[in-house]
């Protein structure tokens, strides 16, 4: 949705890497924001994400307008089932309405061979790939490792939102990220022990409030109670600090 990080230039230049044109699409998607969001304040600088994509090696800047994009009479959407229904589904329950069909009509206008998205939204990846699969989209969806600050926190465009003493506490996600995936090394499996950790970390920072702290199945999301052996797991993060909302996550590998 631009105001471009180092995650989104990595993402570029990983497509470079594997392409011979490489498209990169910036836009604002109204229809995955509530009417409570931050859709008029999300920030954007077109001329600076024009410059970083270019030295990344995008070869087309895309960024539709809200018109072109949904003209006057436009009523269709793609809902997506399953993946859809936990965790952002029930804090933002419109948001992957808004993602799955925005993400279709700019896979229809661009033809991409190939995608490439950031593992930070962990979730929508998830989505973007079943869309792919059920609707048999002739494309490759590549998932990209989260980009990170050197104090672990994940890349995101609300980062700016950020007060200096905000950035400084922000820092406690990436490590609740941490503690969690230890304990699983260790030979944990009980998903309430697993994420009792998260909160408890979380909830050392005061201002931090919690919307989800939970470990899932890294395929389906499905949450059991106690994690098979042979399971990998993701751990999934979405706190408020401040006026801020982030989100990050990690899968742990058996």
């Amino acid at each position: 949705m631009g105001y471009l990080h180092d995650g989104h230039a990595s993402l570029i230049r990983t497509a470079r890497a594997e392409s011979d044109l490489v498209i990169t699409t910036i836009f604002v998607n109204p229809l995955q924001f509530a009417p409570n969001e931050d859709f008029t304040r999300y920030p954007r600088d077109l001329e600076r994400d024009w410059r970083i994509a270019e030295e990344a090696g995008a070869d087309v800047l895309f960024t539709p307008t809200p018109d072109e994009m949904y003209p006057s009479g436009f009523q269709t959407t793609i809902s997506i089932g399953g993946v859809t229904t936990p965790f952002e589904g029930i804090f933002r329950p419109t948001h992957f309405d808004g993602v799955a069909t925005v993400v279709a009509k700019l896979f229809l206008l661009t033809q991409p061979h190939k995608a490439f998205f950031g593992q930070k939204d962990y979730q929508q990846c998830m989505v973007v790939k079943k869309l792919v699969r059920d609707l048999a989209m002739p494309l490759e969806i590549v998932i990209c490792p989260t980009k990170r600050e050197n104090d672990g926190l994940a890349m995101s465009s609300r980062n700016v939102y950020l007060s200096a003493e905000e950035r400084s506490k922000a820092t406690i996600l990436f490590k609740a990220l941490e503690r969690a995936q230890n304990l699983i090394q260790q030979g944990e499996r009980k998903r309430r022990a697993i994420e009792t950790l998260l909160q408890e970390t979380l909830t050392s920072v005061r201002e931090i409030t919690i919307d989800y702290a939970a470990a899932a199945d890294s395929e389906t999301l499905e949450q059991a109670d106690i994690f098979a052996e042979t399971q990998d797991i993701v751990l999934l993060l979405a706190v408020r600090l401040g006026k801020t909302r982030l989100i990050d996550n990690l899968v742990v590998k058996t």
